[in-house]
């Protein structure tokens, strides 16, 4: 680790004589010297698993400069890492906390392996600045820093060169910090490497919207920068890290809006026939049941957890954050007809303002045609109220009164206590050879084969959790235990319409249940059935689960260990 030092010989500072009350300046070599942050520089070099010439260039080099400029200015006035020293520490922190979280994660996300490979060091070296120069605003707009000559200093001057003293300023904008980053950080990463990122257009974009302060834009790379920052402040204030990297990241307000913004400007038609929303001059209006499913599945495809699997819940949770406006009668849920020339259609609607999708920027032309309120059936007033019937590519927006969800979750268990006893096929297919079963399971086209990968995948990079109390996938009795109906459930809100209209006559998460049977990788009970009961008891409560094990663990984990078993679980016996 001392070579790291000794890359280059450094000049010492000139030496001046330091007033009572000034800080001296100090060199980055002398400011890096310390232990603590030797170790952090190992542990971010161990991190990046780069040479020593292209960590120098990519990493060294940039620290030594943010510490060649926040000195030993503190990252706060009174919460955390408010000491001397103390920016130089949280930033540091969380360039080694944020590349440690960002190991599990393949990046572009929905890239290519061999494009996500070919940009490994990239998206690190990315998260890593923008991790670093994550509070580095608060030098230029919280502090008032003065030169012992009397002169103020601001730091787009250049690197201290006279012992200083600084206070903060009263009444200070707190969310300032986070726009200002943007007239310091060519000080800190030099061209050949703004250069080199501006060539990867996804993540110079994120890192863009993360040095301004844009975290909501930023996509993955925000959401590590804000985890690491959660984490390194936990840690210096005496909280919990691991329940500071559990926390919500943002509220599901703030995941819901963002969901819809994306899915209005990106994915949904607007103002024409088979289109999921209609823009007035005074309201947007999308179809419900068809824009609620989507932004779940986008949602979900974002690894966000916590997004209610009814679509009323997700009504009200818009509802109550006042995202949507209320109908007269105070539902969420409005009908309307829409008319353009010859064509007209009903449909239930969510209405929204428009500036909440858009804002500043620029919307579409408002629809030629008419959107006309539908007169209220009162007959519903304790139910989403029932749309006239649709017709057409849009008609999937169509929203007929929905159960209590509590209702259907008790349908759901019903549903599958059947399942565990209905009869199962021939005992003869059961004698198929291993090697049989092994080819029909990599079958690429198999329904079931493609919930199994997206299984794996989900375990790769985190998006599906394991042995945690909330969790879909367990590990107990060395194998693995998959939850049902919570997983298929899930993979069928994140892919609506998986199943292509073949299975009317059952729920959709029921026939991929059924798909993923047909591959006979499950392990059967001594009684022939399915599905296995797992005992929970856990420190505050008891229960069961149902579901399925499977005969071979490896089929989810082939690169790494099969994690140990969930002691809160232990499976019946048949």
């Amino acid at each position: 680790m001392l070579g790291l030092f000794r890359h280059k010989r450094q000049k010492p500072p000139p030496t001046v004589s330091v007033a009572e009350g000034y800080l001296p300046i100090e060199s980055a070599h002398s400011l890096l010297a310390a232990e603590h942050r030797r170790q952090l520089l190992d542990r971010i070099w161990q991190y990046t698993a780069l040479s020593h010439a292209q960590f120098t260039h990519l990493y060294l080099q940039p620290i030594h400069r943010y510490a060649e400029q926040v000195q030993q200015l503190p990252a706060s006035e009174t919460h955390h890492h408010a000491y001397l020293g103390g920016m130089l520490d949280h930033g540091l922190e969380l360039v080694a906390c944020s590349l440690k979280l960002r190991q599990s994660y393949l990046l572009p996300t929905g890239a290519a392996p061999e494009d996500q490979a070919a940009q490994t060091d990239a998206w690190s070296a990315g998260i890593a600045y923008g991790a670093l120069l994550h509070d580095i605003g608060k030098i230029a707009v919280d502090l008032l820093i003065e030169r012992q000559d009397g002169r103020p200093w601001h730091p787009w001057h250049g690197p201290l060169d006279q012992p200083y003293r600084f206070r903060y300023l009263k009444d200070r904008d707190y969310h300032l910090h986070g726009a200002a980053a943007g007239l310091l950080y060519t000080q800190i990463l030099d061209r050949p490497i703004l250069d080199w990122l501006s060539g990867f257009p996804s993540l110079w974009a994120s890192l863009l919207y993360v040095l301004a302060g844009q975290y909501e834009r930023a996509g993955v790379l925000g959401e590590l920068v804000i985890q690491a920052d959660r984490v390194s402040t936990a840690q210096n204030i005496g909280g919990n890290p691991s329940k500071a990297l559990q926390a919500p990241i943002h509220s599901l307000q703030h995941h819901l809006i963002s969901g819809l913004r994306h899915l209005v400007q990106h994915e949904l038609k607007l103002n024409q026939p088979g289109a999921a929303g209609w823009l007035t001059q005074d309201a947007l209006w999308l179809v419900s049941k068809t824009v609620t499913d989507k932004l779940r599945a986008y949602l979900l495809s974002q690894s966000i957890e916590g997004i209610p699997s009814s679509n009323i819940a997700v009504f009200d949770e818009l509802q109550s954050h006042g995202l949507v406006e209320s109908t007269p009668e105070g539902k969420a849920i409005w009908t309307a007809l829409v008319a353009q020339g010859n064509w007209q259609q009903n449909f239930t609607f969510l209405r929204l303002q428009p500036a909440l999708i858009w804002g500043n920027e620029n919307r579409p032309e408002a629809f030629s045609g008419t959107v006309n309120i539908a007169a209220h059936d009162h007959s519903t007033d304790n139910q989403v109220p029932t749309p006239a019937p649709e017709t057409g590519s849009a008609g999937s927006g169509q929203s007929q009164p929905q159960p209590d969800p509590m209702a259907q979750e008790d349908a759901d268990y019903l549903g599958t206590l059947l399942d565990m006893f209905e009869l199962e096929e021939p005992k003869a297919r059961d004698a198929l050879s291993e090697s049989t079963v092994e080819t029909s399971t990599l079958q690429p086209d198999s329904p079931g084969q493609t919930f199994l990968n997206w299984v794996k995948e989900g375990i790769l990079s985190h998006k599906l959790i394991i042995n945690d109390s909330k969790a879909k996938i367990h590990t107990v009795g060395g194998s693995v235990f998959l939850v049902t109906p919570g997983l298929f459930q899930r993979y069928t809100q994140e892919f609506p319409g998986i199943s292509q209209g073949t299975c009317q006559e059952i729920e959709e998460w029921r026939w991929v249940q059924k798909q993923f049977e047909k591959l006979k990788v499950h392990r059967k009970r001594d009684n022939g059935l399915n599905i296995w009961v797992c005992q929970v008891e856990g420190p505050r409560k008891k229960g069961k689960l149902q579901g399925y094990l499977l005969e071979k663990p490896k089929l989810l984990f082939e690169a790494t260990p099969v994690p140990s078993d969930n002691i809160f679980l232990k499976i019946e016996k048949s």
